[in-house]
């Protein structure tokens, strides 16, 4: 399975069709948060719709920049709205959260780390076979360190074992893969900066990080 990972877009819809069009085909596109940089909604519809014309499998969360009326915007759009939601495809399951746990902007879409658990907890109930957690915010000490320290999500990190593959983003400094255990975590970069993911699933994963500065 070939997945296109994206992430940090902030509504620059001339980096999405780059990035699309350097990617090829794909089996799924998988969109880790922040679809637009505080709106507007019509931008956030302007870029699935360009993404589901690409692909038949496109999933999406919104991320803490993106206004809570944009996770409605995912919900009624033709790609698959993966916040507290999952989906099963090709023998793997994919789980999602949107969102970030707190920062200290005050951002519009923020959760306490107990309302990130409450969704995480529903979500690994149904769980089986190979799962992938579609989340804008990466695991604490993962993928997450900024000049304030490490500020991933505590209630991602516990569940981590569980989980074969994270797609995140939210830390745009934090671009890269890394290894915890058995599970792999990649923050494919800012979109908006000409950065994405391929990640090649078979009985191994592969990824390649793009990169159209």
């Amino acid at each position: 399975m070939k997945i296109l990972a994206m992430a940090d877009i902030h509504g620059d819809f001339p980096r999405v069709k780059s990035i699309l069009n350097r990617a090829g085909e794909v089996d799924a596109i998988l969109v880790a948060g922040d679809i637009t940089n505080f709106g507007p909604d019509i931008k956030a519809k302007e870029i699935l719709d360009i993404l589901a014309v690409s692909c038949k499998n496109v999933m999406a969360v919104p991320g803490n920049c993106d206004p809570r009326s944009v996770l409605r915007v995912v919900q009624n759009s033709s790609v698959k709205s993966l916040h507290d939601s999952s989906l099963e495809l090709h023998d793997i399951t994919f789980i999602g959260l949107g969102g970030s746990n707190i920062t200290p902007f005050g951002t519009p879409f923020e959760l306490s780390e107990d309302e990130m658990r409450e969704i995480i907890s529903r979500l690994m109930e149904n769980i089986r076979g190979r799962t992938v957690l579609l989340s804008h915010a990466p695991p604490r000490d993962t993928l997450d360190f900024t000049a304030n320290g490490n500020v991933g999500s505590k209630a991602i990190r516990e569940i981590l074992d569980r989980l074969d593959l994270v797609i995140c983003g939210h830390i745009h400094e934090a671009r890269g893969t890394q290894r915890v255990g058995n599970t792999l975590v990649v923050n494919p970069g800012p979109a908006s900066k000409g950065f994405a993911a391929i990640i090649t699933i078979n009985k191994e994963m592969k990824t390649e990080l793009i990169d159209l500065r």
